[in-house]
């Protein structure tokens, strides 16, 4: 969810992404060029065969195309938690037009649910050009609806080949990832002489009874990824009675992520939870803002419990700006770009030639066997993974 946030600015993107709708009138403009177009975007839902209809990827622009793009305007549609400007993102995609003539124009579009919702509905004719959010519980979803117009972007051979697998045919590009995890807020634990769980099966122990907040997957995108790695780890047949046995067990369930961290985790909102569903990138975060500084991070995630988060951005079929299109998506996987996710979004860069910050390093928890699931699989059962999961636990 995009919720306010208090003063210590800790990590916004990936978790703060709500799956509900936005309420009326969500989008705001935010400049990050020298020059922005201000025409309004208005979109409208279409027929499919409005779509376009070629599933072929796209090649890079030539320079001779490139040259003629001097002066175009590409509306990139982002999620609510991409960064304001001011920011060193910001700063590169300024640089990007400085250097190729295009100008961005970034509009806010929502979480990353309502992304895909409404990008689905104007499939064809969109209301931007690139769309940079939508995740792997989400990308089938907006494939099938026609969404993306088929690219092989310019640079993908740095990207790792796990990540361009999930979409065989280029209709997207992968920008970024990360993992969901348990956190672990280490000095209450060592306050109270018990070791943190080691596994997703020993949450059910008595001995962590009261002591884990989640986010609700039907309201939050880190509580659809943590639903996720349940079914992962316990199958079609036992991820719903270990849901029966956390409930049981005390388990407390909020709308999203901001509540579980800031209000309910005992390390950062003062809450008495110290165990919560956040990310592997969560602890680095918590030392580079920390205020007075510190040596050492006081959070840490169990590695046993992480699933893997993918981020793609794409060119919207039916874009006006097709080549300039293409031109950003190439750049949104370039160095250029790619050093500068995971300062501002508290991600890992896709292109693995990107370095990270030196807290990434230290801190951050990075499996090398993460829990994941094929995309297909995903939209074949979230939505009655979701209503399955609020019949145990909620009702």
């Amino acid at each position: 969810m995009n919720d306010h946030r208090v003063p210590r600015p800790r990590r916004p993107s990936l978790a703060a992404h709500s799956l509900a709708l936005p309420r009326s009138n969500p989008r705001r403009r935010r400049p990050v060029a020298l020059l922005i177009s201000t025409l309004a975007l208005v979109g409208a839902a279409c027929t499919d065969d409005e779509a376009a209809d070629s599933t072929a990827a796209t090649t890079a622009p030539t320079d001779a195309t490139i040259t003629a793009l001097d002066g175009e305007t590409v509306t990139l549609l982002a999620y609510d938690s991409f960064p304001e400007s001011d920011t060193t993102l910001n700063d590169a995609l300024a640089q990007f037009s400085a250097d190729t003539g295009i100008f961005v124009e970034v509009v806010i579009g929502g979480d990353a649910g309502a992304l895909v919702s409404k990008a689905v509905l104007t499939a064809g004719n969109p209301e931007g050009d690139v769309l940079f959010g939508v995740d792997n519980a989400f990308l089938s979803r907006a494939v099938d609806g026609g969404v993306f117009e088929p690219y092989q972007a310019n640079g993908l051979g740095a990207v790792a080949d796990e990540l361009t697998a999930l979409v065989p045919d280029h209709a997207a590009t992968p920008v970024d990832y990360g993992d969901v995890c348990i956190n672990v807020d280490i000095a209450w634990f060592d306050e109270h002489e018990l070791e943190p769980p080691a596994d997703l099966a020993a949450l059910t122990d008595p001995a962590y009874r009261d002591l884990l907040v989640v986010e609700n997957p039907a309201t939050s995108s880190p509580g659809l990824a943590f639903l996720l790695a349940t079914v992962a780890e316990f199958g079609e047949d036992g991820w719903a009675d270990f849901w029966r046995d956390l409930r049981a067990n005390g388990l407390l369930v909020v709308d999203g992520w901001t509540e579980a961290y800031y209000e309910q985790f005992t390390w950062a909102g003062g809450g008495d939870r110290p165990l919560v569903v956040s990310y592997g990138t969560s602890p680095p975060a918590e030392v580079i803002y920390a205020d007075p500084p510190v040596e050492t991070a006081p959070t840490t995630a169990v590695e046993s419990t992480c699933f893997r988060q993918v981020e793609f951005a794409g060119v919207l079929a039916g874009t006006d700006q097709p080549d300039a299109s293409r031109r950003l998506v190439d750049f949104l996987i370039s160095p250029a770009f790619q050093e500068e996710l995971a300062a501002n979004l508290f991600v890992y860069p896709a292109n693995a030639d990107a370095g990270v910050p030196p807290e990434f390093d230290q801190w951050a928890l990075r499996p090398e066997e993460p829990l994941t699931m094929e995309p297909t699989a995903i939209a074949d059962g979230r939505e009655a993974w979701i209503e399955e999961w609020t019949d145990v636990v909620l009702r």
